[in-house]
This record gives structure tokens, C-alpha cells and sequence, in this order.
């Protein structure tokens, strides 16, 4: 694996200390699970999902910068089967060896970007995501002491960034959309940021995110 650039995060707006971060994540309902209607997005895949859903867990992780707090995303290759392109967090199939999804997540954080489980503290998760491609998702959040030095998978990850949490916070940066899809109207989140199209899994789960740390 190469050593991965992250992309600085810019200014931010509006700030959640890690304290209040742990605080708010702490009182949250976690293992809920978020229905097809209720969570507000979809694959766009225009497939049904098959009948036995695979488990994955991804890591939301929060930056402890000085200037405040940022959420660690990738962006996947070009040449993959699944997702090709997309921004995504870093996580993946939950393997038989791990003994939960708290562990897949750094597991697969580290194998992708080189983020060591060490530097990671654990602060709770958000509601299960159900894909419309059949996977069930655990977010878990975790704030990241810095520095980072990554190190890509660059078969899978084309390239790690920061978003600021502040951002993520925003509503009005919480757009919805919709697509004609085999004859139905399909709704989902975009983030836009920059010159960057966050949306699919991704853009809901930064959304509950949203939604847990500002109610």
C-alpha cells in the first residue's frame, strides 16, 4: 500500500466538541433500523434485494483537529464492480472472524486507508442502513486522534479526504433528489462539497449522523 494525501478540510462553520460529541452519541437510541420508506435514500439499482442481507460495518470517523472536528471519506476506484467512483467510508463485509461490527470497522479502516484501531476511540453508532442491493450496515462513529499517516489500498481507494463535521451538521447542505427509475420515482440525499458528489449510503448516514449530534 502507498501513502495516501488527505486533502486539507477547509473552514468550518458551525463546531461540536469531541466532548459533546460523546455525549449526544451516547444518549442515542443505537440499533434501530431504518426502513426502506423512513430512510430517505436508495441505490438507484432498480434490483430487488436478495433474500439474505450481508452485514458490513463502516467507521464514521471524526478528525480531533485543533480548528474543530472533520469526517474521514474516501473515494473508490474507478475500475471496481460495486460502487465504482463513489465516495464512501471506509468499512466492508462483516468476516466470520470478527467478533463484531465495532471490530470490522477498524479492520476494514485500516486494511483501506491505514488508519490504526489504536489511534480510534469508540463513542457508539447510528441506526442500521439497509441497502437496496441487499447489505445491512452498521455506522459506527469514532473520534480519530490526529496526525494521520495513511496508507492506501489502492486497488480499492483512490483517495482519502476530510469533509468538516460543521458541514455535515448543516441542513442546507442537505440536498434531496430524486430519479426516474423502471417506472419509479426514487428519492436520496446529496452532499455536495466542493467540487465532490456525496450521496447513496453515504450521504444518508452523514445525514442520521446529522440528525443524532444536532437533536
Amino acid at each position: 500500500m502507498e501513502h495516501g494525501h488527505v486533502l486539507s478540510a477547509g473552514p468550518s462553520r458551525r463546531e461540536l466538541t469531541p466532548a459533546e460529541v460523546r455525549a449526544r452519541l451516547g444518549g442515542h437510541g443505537a440499533g434501530r433500523r431504518l426502513s426502506e420508506s423512513a430512510r430517505g435514500d436508495h441505490d438507484l439499482s432498480g434490483t430487488e434485494p436478495p433474500a439474505q442481507r450481508v452485514a458490513a460495518a463502516v467507521l464514521i470517523g471524526l478528525i480531533e483537529h485543533p480548528s474543530g472536528l472533520t469526517v474521514l471519506l474516501t473515494q473508490r476506484t474507478a475500475h471496481l464492480a460495486d460502487h465504482a467512483g463513489q465516495i464512501a467510508l471506509p468499512g466492508g463485509r462483516i468476516e466470520p472472524t470478527d467478533p463484531d461490527h465495532v471490530f470490522a470497522a477498524l479492520r476494514e479502516a485500516e486494511e483501506e486507508v491505514g488508519l490504526l484501531p489504536r489511534q480510534v476511540e469508540i463513542v457508539g453508532r447510528l441506526d442500521t442502513y439497509i441497502t437496496g442491493t441487499g447489505f445491512e450496515i452498521t455506522p459506527v462513529v469514532g473520534l480519530v486522534r490526529p496526525p494521520l499517516v495513511l496508507a492506501l489500498d489502492t486497488f480499492e481507494v483512490a483517495e482519502a479526504f476530510e469533509v468538516p463535521l460543521a458541514f455535515i451538521l448543516d441542513p442546507a447542505n442537505h440536498q434531496r433528489r430524486t430519479r426516474e427509475l423502471h417506472g419509479q420515482t426514487r428519492g436520496f440525499y446529496v452532499l455536495p462539497y466542493d467540487n465532490r458528489y456525496i450521496w447513496g449510503a453515504t450521504a444518508a448516514m452523514l445525514v442520521n449522523l446529522a440528525e443524532v449530534l444536532t437533536s
